[in-house]
């Protein structure tokens, strides 16, 4: 299998309960719920998402051959040190490319693998740490993992159906668009009327980082 990326890159985890930890991201190209053509983004099912996933013309993208060049450049990223080895599978949507292979070659060079997925596919099982994002209007499979982490304010989302699924964590995170401070104060209100979630902010962008 050819695995498409769009970009990959060592940076610290911005978001959720392992925000700090250093990591490679490898975002992969295309999602299952939009395009990523502006021209398409009001008739999406998700019309906030604020990534770039189109193409593989990124920093560290590209078409690679095989699960093991894909792995190798992972880890060239990573750099000197076999401990502690870290990598979040993004998008877009990851599960549209994730496989055994990919799984296997990454765990045979001693990579913990993160990812974070919209949930409309299973994750496979091999995945150590899953991060799940709903988006309203989508048919979310994917309901148990480590996180699941709500963008919020999102209009249609069925919070009391999501409160039924198996997580660990349960994060909301303001919507960053022109309302951010609105959305920051409806993310603190939603938190203080439901103890069990907690709030994540995307630290990557307050501290300058990809």
């Amino acid at each position: 299998m050819t695995y498409a990326v769009k970009e990959m890159f060592l940076t610290l985890q911005g978001e959720g309960v392992r925000a700090g930890r250093r990591a490679v991201f490898i975002r992969f190209a295309g999602c299952n719920l939009w395009s990523g053509r502006e021209k398409d983004r009001m008739t999406a099912v998700c019309q906030f998402c604020d990534t770039d996933f189109v193409g593989t013309d990124g920093d560290g993208g590209g078409k690679f051959i095989d699960a093991a060049a894909l792995a190798c450049a992972v880890a060239e990223k990573w750099g000197e040190g076999a401990r502690d080895r870290y990598t979040v599978l993004t998008g877009g949507e990851p599960m549209l490319q994730i496989d055994d292979a990919l799984i296997d070659a990454l765990h045979m060079l001693g990579f913990e693998i993160a990812i974070e997925s919209n949930g409309t596919l299973p994750v496979h099982p091999g995945v150590d740490w899953i991060c799940i994002s709903p988006k309203a209007g989508s048919a979310v499979v994917q309901r148990s993992g480590d996180e699941l982490k709500l963008v919020w304010p999102q209009p249609g989302s069925d919070v009391a159906d999501m409160e039924t699924w198996q997580f660990d964590n349960w994060l909301v995170q303001p919507l960053d668009d022109s309302n951010r401070v609105a959305n920051t104060q409806a993310a603190v209100d939603f938190v203080m009327e439901r103890p069990r979630w907690r709030l994540t902010l995307q630290g990557h962008k307050y501290l300058g980082l990809r």
